[in-house]
């Protein structure tokens, strides 16, 4: 491994780990020093739970030293948004209101974690109630790539701190993009997975219905190392997917020969950035080198309006989530967040009814697209990484917001997987990201897919500092 300690792919650690060629303490130890030199710049923390972290790391040691390895994230350092709850630290959901407020029990993802003997470095900070901006009292990520620019929301924290070298993988949640946006915008692996294919117990909600919980990392490897562990059902969630969880990492070898991939050169190229457009050009080239089939395809076009009905909709269960806060607490509030919770308790219930109404004829339509492919390519983002200054709530008019969840908030509408993965840079520096979708339950076939496109490319390995 040419890379320094702190960029080391976790999958390799977690090899070394087992062979003890390097101890947990050493490399918990390392991250954390690299956390208190480079953190004050990058800003993604909003915990850090250092004593905690190196008892876990000497656990592992003693653990692995007695011939008792639990699996690959057995002693490698992680970190959590910070709307998992813990036990042991504050759960702040990126609210000023929650600021001290620690739960009583972990989230099932943290129990997973903890029993798989992961090493948890703290808690990533978020925007508030995982939606478009961070609280004003909260000095949002910077992306390591460019401070100007945008780090991605809500899981802004997880995102910076991954790609600096902050820890070797994280949590994100998305609700609209918000483990798809920050994983493009700062050259990393996230996968959303199905809805239900990870618990949501202890996780604060943004949007029931939409929420979903998923891994971000430096590679599809990495990224199907920790979705093996938080996969799965849930006697505390019912809406937890009853369903087996496969060996993500031992699938990783077959390749992609063969598959499917559907590809609407419309959809993907009216009003997308030419340097995006040509990104994706290139990966059609490499899947295609990869024995891929492409074949053309229709996006559903009632997309617009399911999209466009479904803000009303995730409005409402937003409002719900926020009621034992708000309206009493409104002062406290944000103003994105505050102004979205408001305008839905102007909606009216046909509002919503005709907003489920739309989500699940698009959802169907999309469900068509299975039958003829295995998996569908599109942009991550419309735009490159655009300024932070256009995406304050000043700068963020509802057209731009619009185009901005083009690629990304249907599939949380139609709960289907995605894998985002590094494409390129732009002319300026900055990552460009891209999606690969696929049918409920096709998260093996995502991460494959995503470890042979990086096997044949390196913009994956490519670090900002």
């Amino acid at each position: 491994m040419t890379d320094a300690l702190h960029y080391w792919p976790l999958t390799e650690l977690s090899d070394a780990l087992r062979r003890r060629t390097v101890s947990s303490v050493e490399v918990t130890s390392a991250t954390l020093d690299r956390i208190a030199t480079v953190d004050p710049e990058i800003r993604s923390y909003v915990t850090v739970m250092a004593d905690q972290a190196m008892e876990q790391a000497r656990a592992a040691d003693a653990e692995i030293g007695r011939g008792g390895w639990r699996g690959p994230l057995h002693g490698v350092p992680i970190a959590l948004k910070d709307l998992c709850f813990t036990r042991s630290a504050p759960t702040t959901a990126g609210m000023a209101i929650l600021a001290d407020w620690v739960p009583d029990y972990d989230a099932t993802v943290v129990e997973r974690l903890n029993r798989a003997g992961a090493v948890t470095l703290g808690k990533l900070k978020m925007t508030e109630g995982a939606m478009g901006n961070h609280h004003p009292s909260v000095a949002a990520p910077r992306n390591p790539w460019n401070h100007g620019h945008w780090t991605g929301a809500s899981s802004s924290g997880s995102g910076a701190a991954t790609a600096a070298g902050l820890c070797f993988g994280s949590l994100g949640s998305d609700t609209g993009g918000s483990i798809r946006f920050p994983s493009a915008c700062c050259n990393l692996t996230g996968i959303k997975p199905t809805w239900g294919r990870v618990s949501r117990y202890g996780i604060f909600p943004a949007a029931d219905s939409l929420d979903h919980v998923g891994p971000m990392a430096r590679s599809a490897a990495d990224a199907a190392a920790i979705l093996g562990v938080i996969a799965g059902e849930d006697e505390n969630d019912p809406t937890a997917l009853i369903a087996p969880v496969p060996d993500y990492l031992a699938a990783l070898g077959g390749g992609v020969e063969g598959l499917r991939v559907g590809v609407d050169a419309t959809f993907n190229t009216t009003g997308t950035d030419g340097e995006i457009v040509a990104a994706l050009e290139e990966v059609q080239r490499v899947l295609a080198g990869l024995g891929t089939t492409q074949k053309p395809v229709r996006f559903p076009p009632s997309y617009e309006t399911a999209v466009g009905m479904g803000f009303a909709a995730m409005g409402a269960e937003i409002a719900a989530a926020h009621r034992e806060y708000y309206p009493a607490r409104a002062s406290e509030y944000g103003p994105e967040l505050g102004g979205m919770i408001q305008r839905a308790y102007e909606l009216s219930p046909l509002d919503i009814a005709d907003a489920a109404r739309a989500r699940r004829n698009f959802s169907g339509e999309v469900n068509k697209l299975w039958r003829d492919i295995d998996l569908l390519l599109v942009p991550a983002m419309p735009m490159t990484v655009p300024p932070n200054e256009r995406m304050t709530p000043e700068g963020l008019d509802l057209t731009f917001m619009a185009e901005m969840v083009r690629f990304t908030k249907a599939f949380d509408l139609t709960g289907s997987p995605t894998i985002t993965l590094p494409g390129g840079f732009t002319k300026a520096g900055l990552p460009i990201g891209f999606q690969l979708v696929g049918p409920h339950l096709s998260e093996d076939v995502l991460c494959r897919a995503g470890h042979a496109f990086q096997q044949a490319t390196d913009w994956h390995t490519r670090h900002p500092m």
